[in-house]
């Protein structure tokens, strides 16, 4: 039973990263939402203990290598990111979810701002303010993200 429960999330983290690294034409690529750190947001609101800041660095150094950045640099934004979470998270269940919305968009702002500064202290890259698009479109993925993923943890009673 436990074998088949992580498979669901590793299934849904996985569809995650696909979804990361789908062709979008060039006017929307921009605004494409941080799909692993909101699976990753979610799952660790959920199961604390099962998905935590070790599955946040899996994930973004997967994530580096997808998207051929600098290893470690999603990786580590990812991570912090979750670790704020994981810090935190028995105070962010009990919020709705319009505001956990905003939360994950204060995470999604602060994951983007130190994968900026990581670069630009690695590649001396230029701050654009496109960079802050997908906060937007994180914080409205969040409560469509939130259902989908609480019915598939409630349909296959993972715990």
């Amino acid at each position: 039973m436990f074998a088949h429960n992580g498979i669901v999330i590793i299934l849904t983290l996985l569809v995650a990263l696909m979804a990361s690294i789908m062709p979008l034409p060039l006017g929307a690529d921009a605004f494409r939402p941080d799909w692993v750190l909101v699976a990753l947001i979610y799952w660790c609101l959920a199961l604390p203990s099962r998905v935590n800041v070790v599955t946040a660095w899996i994930m973004g150094f997967l994530l580096d290598v997808l998207l051929g950045s600098v290893l470690g640099v999603h990786a580590a934004a990812m991570a912090l990111s979750v670790y704020i979470i994981a810090g935190n998270y028995q105070k962010i269940r009990n919020f709705s979810v319009w505001q956990q919305a905003l939360i994950v968009g204060v995470l999604s702002a602060l994951y983007h701002l130190l994968v900026f500064w990581f670069q630009r202290f690695l590649l001396d890259i230029v701050f654009l303010p496109s960079y802050l698009y997908p906060v937007l479109t994180s914080i409205i993925l969040w409560p469509w993200a939130f259902l989908l993923l609480r019915k598939i943890r409630r349909h296959f009673k993972i715990r």
